[in-house]
């Protein structure tokens, strides 16, 4: 005696046929491609995922020892431009005595950009002020007229905002 085989199928008899068609798949075949395919989505996912791992441990690492302990390199020193010629002037000193001044003011090269060369009253006013009221030894010691020297060019820089890279003291007498 035949088994009888029975279909079922969303469709009535005499219907319009459905938009998908099932077809009859064998139990082994789904049970075989299933495990086939989950391993390999899951292994891809692991794979990438190492990787993505492994780059940015890579990136940390070079940020580390390459790139922590660097500083920004330092700004080139500017270009030296002309000297400004100041003419010399007389300072009063202590005890009755007076020093005759004369300085040159070293300029960047982009100093003075707006048609004239820096106020020379400014260097003078610091000039006097340094100067003024000491002791002839402070004045005659060479030691110490460079070190005033120094004091001097610092507080110009500060005062010309960078523009005057050095002074130069084109007289200096004292009496």
């Amino acid at each position: 005696m035949p088994l009888e085989q029975r279909v079922i199928t969303p469709q009535k008899i005499g219907g319009p046929k459905p938009a998908t068609s099932i077809k009859p798949v064998k139990e082994e075949a789904v049970a075989a491609e299933e495990p086939a395919k989950r391993p390999r989505g899951r292994r891809a996912l692991a794979v990438v995922g190492a990787l993505v791992v492994v780059a940015l441990l890579g990136a940390g690492a070079a940020w580390w020892w390459l790139g922590r302990d660097s500083e920004p390199a330092p700004p080139p020193p500017p270009e030296p431009g002309e000297v400004m010629q100041i003419d010399p002037i007389s300072i009063n000193l202590a005890n009755g005595r007076y020093l005759r001044l004369g300085l040159g003011l070293q300029l960047t090269a982009d100093a003075g950009g707006h048609g004239a060369g820096p106020d020379a009253s400014i260097a003078l006013d610091h000039a006097i002020s340094l100067y003024s009221g000491r002791d002839i030894s402070e004045v005659a010691d060479p030691v110490t007229r460079e070190e005033l020297k120094q004091t001097l060019a610092e507080q110009l820089e500060h005062a010309y905002h960078g523009e005057v890279m050095d002074v130069y003291l084109r007289e200096f007498v004292y009496q």
